[in-house]
């Protein structure tokens, strides 16, 4: 039933919306996205745009507002590190609505980014690694894995990171997470249908997802998830189109990216998942070389394949439009050929991070603008000359 006590904007109210409801914010850097769902009454005039407003408090709304003609709403200015929550109103001709109800907290946060475990030498390591994505500048440490392992893959939401699978002196089934905006140690997540290395990993906002890799019994084509928010073992969700090992995973919100190295030879081969189904992977198109050993990062559109081995190593960059389908085009390339090296990213900037130019690995970080194209800039070092690692980030394409 419409509004029918006058709104605070417009004539008398009467026919004023009924207020929007589930109002659900996601944080970003210094602002936060508010998602909504409108009302179906409208009143007796069609909707024309709504108000996002968010409080520090939740009393006073006018900590910030934006206004919008659907869902969602990007409020920003904000401060990182402080909680907000949000309300809606929305407006017709004939006035505005009662406000929703207010939605549960959420705290913007720098564009930050994680490197976990991997090798340095021949040491496998636990250490979890931190690096603003917008700055420059070398990691520092954020705290450690609940087993250290190498060849593992990262996933996250906004505010968890999860570590998946990874070689541990046996293969590893072992999940761990993180709250990306808050150092310290890992915590057990739960497992994987069973212990995997050289996997990879994708992410939306709330499902993360592990594909390929080797078991006990082999390389394997399946795809498993998990909810980030939630704690449990990883379910079946499909499978690659052929067993896979040492490739590379990235998202859009809607999407999941899967190319590279298959089994005992490389392929080029891109393939698809939507994230927020179950189902197989379909054929996307192709890299530009086949390649194993690689990384990838995303934005929201676009994602961005790095490095590898086609047989040496290479310093091939290319990219693909994520929402469409085709073959991957040349971007740039790295600072040197490398394999084995991992990538994170926030909504503009994708980050490589170690590898193996050489048998010693390397401590090099670097990062390119994922809408531009053209060759990587340095950005700084990691703690060692590290490989093997897993990435994620609180920022990156599946999340915007």
């Amino acid at each position: 039933m419409a509004n029918k006590n006058g709104g605070f904007i417009g004539t008398d109210g009467l026919d004023a919306p009924d207020p929007p409801t589930a109002v659900t914010p996601t944080a970003g850097d210094a602002s936060v996205s508010v998602a909504f769902t409108a009302p179906t009454d409208t009143g007796t005039s069609a909707i024309t745009g709504f108000v996002a407003q968010v409080s520090t408090d939740g009393t006073a709304y006018s900590a910030g507002s934006n206004t919008g003609t659907s869902s969602p709403i990007v409020v920003s200015s904000l401060s990182n590190g402080t909680s907000y929550t949000a309300k809606v109103w929305a407006i017709n001709a004939y006035g505005t609505s009662a406000p929703s109800d207010a939605s549960s907290g959420v705290a913007p946060a720098a564009p930050t980014g994680l490197f976990g475990g991997g090798k340095i030498g021949g040491d496998r390591i636990n250490v979890i690694q931190q690096i603003t994505i917008g700055t420059t500048g070398d990691s520092t440490d954020f705290g450690d894995l609940s087993v250290t392992r190498d060849q593992l893959a990262g996933c996250s939401s906004a505010s968890r990171g999860v570590f998946g699978g990874g070689y541990s002196g046996s293969n590893s089934d072992v999940m761990d997470y993180v709250t990306i905006t808050s150092s310290g140690n890992a915590t057990d997540f739960g497992n994987l249908l069973t212990g995997t290395l050289q996997l990879a990993a994708c992410s939306s906002s709330t499902r993360g997802l592990f594909s390929g890799g080797d078991t006990s019994g082999g390389t394997v084509d399946v795809i498993q998830y998990i909810t980030i928010a939630s704690t449990g073992n990883a379910t079946d969700f499909g499978n690659l189109l052929v067993v896979t090992r040492n490739h590379a995973g990235c998202s859009s919100q809607v999407r999941g990216i899967f190319g590279g190295f298959a089994t005992s030879s490389v392929t080029d081969v891109i393939q698809y998942v939507t994230i927020a189904s179950t189902g197989n992977a379909t054929d996307f198109g192709n890299l530009t070389a086949a390649r194993g050993e690689l990384a990838a990062c995303s934005s929201s559109t676009r994602g961005v394949f790095g490095g590898g081995d086609t047989g040496s190593k290479t310093d091939i960059i290319d990219y693909i439009t994520i929402d469409s389908t085709g073959n991957a085009t040349d971007f740039g390339n790295l600072s040197a050929a490398s394999s084995n090296l991992s990538a994170l990213s926030s909504s503009t900037r994708g980050v490589f991070g170690g590898g193996r130019p050489s048998s010693s690995g390397t401590n090099e970080i670097q990062y390119i603008t994922i809408a531009n194209t053209g060759n990587t800039t340095d950005f700084g070092d990691l703690l060692g000359n590290t490989f093997h690692l897993g990435a994620c980030s609180n920022a990156h394409g599946g999340l915007q």
